[in-house]
């Protein structure tokens, strides 16, 4: 297959690409920078310009492509950037699909699950309604930006990942030197739920969708029963051996993270309904697991 990716160098897209390559696909990379050869192709979600040519013959096309959640101090002009990078950069991914003469069959478009707000201890599947807030009204309106393909006839997928444990990125790749030096603790009182997801299967989950006809719409890419941050934590600390006494009072995250701590603080009981009920297998479906394969145990 010949498949094309935009944020290719991030977590999800660098893992993604060596899957695909390694199983001898041909892969396209969507870079903002003059292209360095034929694997790579020209876009500018900001000017909402993507050289179409290069797309010519793809099968599939995964959208990654966005500033991150987590990146920065979530000030006025930080939001604005990852709601532009989000969903400007989807709509020209769509309206780029749209306009080929043969347009692939599949467009996975990533986005989260902060799609369903604060949850609560209430579980949420594909199929409840949106939650409130600033990731909650960005997930809608970055999932609307694909519709100009899907009005072409093409299949979309809107890939709903929860925190993905790995060590080189993330959410997580931020935890694991803390835990690592005995620094690891709840945050807030820890009863938050959090829906998590190992890299090795995000990246099937991926494949599957690609693959899977009767996949559109929204799938939560999240394993298959999510814990509490209380539960998280000790997880982290029974296999890395290391205590986990420190505790993060919620007030003091709220300093630090600023308007982004009500998300962390948030509870997110996300279920992948429609991932289990159209075949996928779990590799790494408890959270002892999922670090120890983070750890390449």
């Amino acid at each position: 297959m010949r498949i094309a990716v935009t944020g290719a160098t991030g977590l999800i897209g660098t893992a993604l690409v060596h899957n695909l390559t390694s199983d001898g696909h041909q892969v396209v990379r969507l870079v903002r920078r003059e292209p360095a050869g034929p694997s790579e192709v020209r876009w500018d979600p900001a000017r909402q310009y993507v050289d179409t040519k290069g797309l010519t013959g793809c099968d599939a096309v995964v959208h990654l492509a966005g500033a991150g959640v987590g990146e920065h101090r979530w000030t006025a002009a930080y939001k604005r950037e990852i709601h532009d990078s989000r969903v400007l950069g989807t709509a020209a991914i769509a309206k780029a699909v749209a306009s080929l003469d043969t347009p692939p069959a599949v467009l996975v478009c990533g986005t989260a699950v902060g799609f369903y707000g604060d949850t609560g201890d209430r579980p949420v599947d594909e199929d409840s309604p949106p939650g409130s807030g600033f990731l909650a009204d960005l997930c809608q309106e970055w999932e609307a930006a694909a519709e100009p393909a899907a009005a072409a006839g093409v299949r979309v997928a809107h890939a709903r990942t929860g925190l993905v444990v790995s060590r080189e990125g993330g959410a997580w790749g931020r935890l694991f030197p803390l835990f690592k030096a005995g620094l690891g603790g709840r945050l807030g009182n820890g009863r938050q739920y959090w829906s998590f997801i190992s890299l090795h299967d995000e990246i099937a989950a991926f494949r599957h969708i690609i693959d899977t006809e009767t996949l559109s719409g929204p799938v939560n890419l999240t394993a298959p029963e999510p814990l509490t941050n209380r539960e998280i934590t000790a997880a982290m600390g029974r296999v890395l051996h290391r205590p986990t006494l420190a505790a993060v009072p919620a007030p003091v995250l709220r300093v630090v993270l600023g308007e982004f701590a009500q998300d962390v603080l948030g509870s997110q009981r996300v279920r992948p309904r429609r991932l289990l009920d159209s075949g996928f297998s779990f590799a790494f479906a408890e959270i002892d697991d999922c670090v120890r394969a983070a750890l390449g145990h």
